[in-house]
């Protein structure tokens, strides 16, 4: 069996398994192009991981002491949801230096998605029937693409790109890696449901990434608060 064909066949496999399975980390996707007629080789967004985290320091590093920490590391949900693995000299903080290397290991993974499976409950029950936003943190540009789902009755959903939105018409169900502030919202009678710091002003973030403890357990779970 060539390479190519047995890339074709873990690819059906891996895509099948997201489908039917509860496997946080589902996907990971670098392929070269499964036969002829099939999808192109998927290129990860680019990203320049310097002018990146230059950015990042700029929106979140209020005071300026080239850290973000503290109440400043709250305004970043998805930096404080990545702090396991961003925070490498565990000081609590983080400096643009650790940024650039996170970037850089996403890079090195060749992935060009990633598929995780999540649940959302609202006071301890399965919070069904919500819009989900997966929103890419501004400062990683413009190639990454805001990933959306929609919940089942067991609170149960998997974010993606929308067919419309991808950087490829050949580009499959997944996201990109990257840092994700996360937004719920349910509107019922015209009026949401969700509380703004789950939706407008979010606390919630998520890394995407192979070596995120939560997207490597089986499931991630939010636990929303109603009060």
């Amino acid at each position: 069996m060539n390479s190519q064909t047995e890339n074709c066949r873990r690819f059906s496999s891996t895509s099948h398994a997201l489908r039917n399975s509860a496997i946080s980390l589902a996907l990971l996707v670098a392929l070269s192009g499964c036969s002829r007629g099939g999808p192109k080789r998927l290129i990860p967004p680019r990203i320049n991981a310097g002018n990146a985290a230059e950015q990042a320091m700029e929106m979140y590093d209020q005071d300026g002491d080239g850290f973000i920490a503290g109440e400043e590391l709250e305004a970043a949900p998805a930096l404080n949801a990545a702090m396991s693995t961003l925070d490498t000299d565990n000081d609590g903080e983080v400096s643009e230096s650790e940024i650039i290397e996170r970037i850089r290991v996403w890079q090195g993974t060749a992935a060009a998605l990633a598929g995780i499976t999540c649940v959302v409950t609202m006071d301890g029950r399965p919070l069904e029937a919500a819009n989900v936003t997966f929103e890419p943190e501004a400062f990683l540009g413009d190639e990454l693409r805001t990933a959306i789902a929609y919940t089942d009755a067991f609170g149960e959903f998997s974010p993606s790109v929308p067919k419309k939105d991808r950087l490829s018409p050949d580009m499959p169900y997944g996201l990109s890696l990257g840092f994700y502030k996360v937004r719920f919202s349910k509107e019922v009678n015209g009026k949401e449901t969700i509380p703004a710091i789950y939706n407008t002003e979010t606390i919630l973030g998520q890394q995407v990434s192979p070596d995120d403890p939560v997207i490597v357990s089986p499931k991630k779970v939010f636990r929303l608060k109603s009060r």
